[in-house]
């Protein structure tokens, strides 16, 4: 009987993100923008450490490029949705799309996360021990690590979409939300949540706890060895080096923290909150690393067959 009501619901409303109808047109072209500068951006940043030789035999370059497939992705499965509220006065979502749309959403934010913590982990071993660094982070251990973490998020992903889709939805089929996540599905469904709403504040929790609290280790150990770097200019390599990772992963944790990690109060900050880490993280990752990161800079005009390349090197 459970599974016959499930099958009543064809899909789902998103109502998307409010805003004052006079600023439709405005949004939807600053969305785009956004969404066509990040895909270039990312490809931009992708295609520069594939090309330079270099780059790509280095594994914070490796672990830079796989980021950018990550943003690439999450910016795919969620800000054309987000295009759509602008566009269409319903935006209809199938609920295999929906199922799908939640899937890879988790699957690539945890896997980003993962990510970031081994980001940080490469650069505490290349700042704190430097003489060791080629010994301990080899490239077929730095496959190892993002094949694992590939594989963690996938399993994560197919935990929390188990867990959501497991229940009847029956009616109502409007999600408060711009896109298929687990707070505002779960309001929908014609079942107690009680223990799906458990195990996903603890799954992404244990998930969003962890990853960030490595990360908090690794750069406290950084900091304290840049501070014991003589020159000046050996601590502002290295601060400009870790800093832009540290932005990122801030803009990225806190809105996730505020989403997840909170009572479900069905707050109307939730959206915005949500967009940092959907659309905001990834369109401001390439420009990030490209403009802090000189590395990244002329290997990149060295790709585009810069003039300057020579003097800068």
């Amino acid at each position: 009987m459970e599974g016959a009501n499930r099958t009543r619901l064809p899909g789902f409303v998103l109502t998307g993100i409010p805003y004052p109808p006079g600023l439709r047109l405005l949004l939807f072209l600053f969305f785009l923008l956004i969404y066509f500068l990040t895909q270039l951006g990312n490809a931009l940043i992708l295609a520069t450490v594939w090309a330079d030789a270099q780059l790509r035999a280095r594994p914070m370059y490796v672990f830079l490029g796989v980021l950018s497939v990550i943003d690439m992705g999450i910016s795919s499965v969620v800000v054309p949705r987000l295009l759509l509220n602008f566009t269409v006065s319903t935006n209809f979502i199938l609920f295999g799309g929906c199922v799908a749309q939640l899937y890879f959403y988790h699957f690539l934010g945890s896997t980003q996360c993962f990510l970031y913590t081994l980001m940080a982990y490469d650069r505490y071993l290349a700042i704190c021990r430097p003489l060791r660094y080629p010994v301990l982070m080899t490239a077929k251990l730095s496959t190892l690590l993002v094949a694992g973490a590939w594989v963690a998020g996938s399993v994560h992903g197919a935990i929390q979409a188990t867990l959501t889709f497991r229940l009847p939805y029956c009616g109502p089929n409007q999600v408060d939300y711009f896109f298929c996540d687990i707070p505002a599905v779960l309001r929908l469904a014609c079942a107690d949540t009680a223990v799906n709403e458990q195990v996903t504040f603890v799954d992404i929790g244990v998930v969003v706890a962890s990853c960030f609290s490595l990360i908090l280790l690794s750069y406290v150990q950084i900091v304290r060895a840049v501070l014991k770097v003589r020159t000046a200019d050996g601590r502002r390599r290295a601060f400009s080096t870790c800093g832009a990772h540290v932005a990122v992963v801030t803009v990225y944790y806190v809105p996730c923290a505020f989403v997840y990690l909170r009572p479900d109060t069905n707050s109307p900050l939730d959206g915005a909150a949500a967009l940092f880490p959907t659309a905001i993280t990834p369109f401001l990752n390439p420009l990030i690393y490209t403009l802090r990161n000189q590395e990244v800079k002329l290997a990149l005009r060295r790709m585009l067959g810069s003039p300057r390349t020579r003097s800068d090197a």
